[in-house]
């Protein structure tokens, strides 16, 4: 087995029994097929969800907040853990459109943030703990049946890599406690 990292060695912060590993049984894999190092690799996080169809209920989102601007930077690392258009159809429309309000930036920020982890990490760095998001909360990786679920989100593709970071594709908006 090879050495384990506590996510505070990787993302220099104090956090809750989560290590991440190079595992070879770790059961997020990218798609069939895909290199490690897409055409994507000079684009941003932010750029990258611009680009893709299946993103743009979160940079909507991202740009009613002002995340975009901090997600379009270089520099600092972040994992965002990235709901599509799908997942944020699963919430009623009526919140949907509350949260986009600007009376309601600082809880869709909340909400947003709560997605994103402080430092890049690849899906085979990813193993069952809690994690701590950049919105200060936490969220629980667990593994079931080849799957890989953050909370009550599955996770369906990983390591979508940018210069910035890395997006991992969610079908479920991951909602803070409160």
């Amino acid at each position: 087995m090879k050495k384990l990292l506590s996510i505070a060695t990787v993302a220099g912060l104090s956090l809750s029994s989560t290590v991440f590993a190079d595992s070879p049984t770790n059961p997020v894999k990218k798609k069939i097929g895909e290199a490690s190092e897409t055409p994507m690799m000079k684009q941003t996080i932010a750029e990258i969800a611009m680009d893709d169809e299946r993103f743009t209920t979160l940079v909507a989102a991202l740009k009613a907040t002002g995340l975009d601007k901090t997600l379009n930077k270089d520099g600092v690392n972040y994992t965002v853990f990235a709901p599509t258009n799908e997942a944020f159809d699963k919430l009623p429309k009526a919140t949907l459109d509350s949260l986009m309000l600007p009376e309601n930036k600082d809880k869709l920020t909340k909400i947003l943030t709560h997605h994103v982890v402080p430092a890049k990490l690849m899906a085979v760095q990813v193993v069952p703990g809690d994690v701590r998001t950049v919105g200060g909360d936490t969220f629980t990786v667990t593994t079931e049946g080849g799957a890989v679920m953050l909370d009550n989100a599955k996770v369906t593709e990983t390591d979508i890599s940018g210069t910035n970071g890395v997006i991992h594709v969610i079908d479920t908006v991951l909602i803070p406690d409160a």
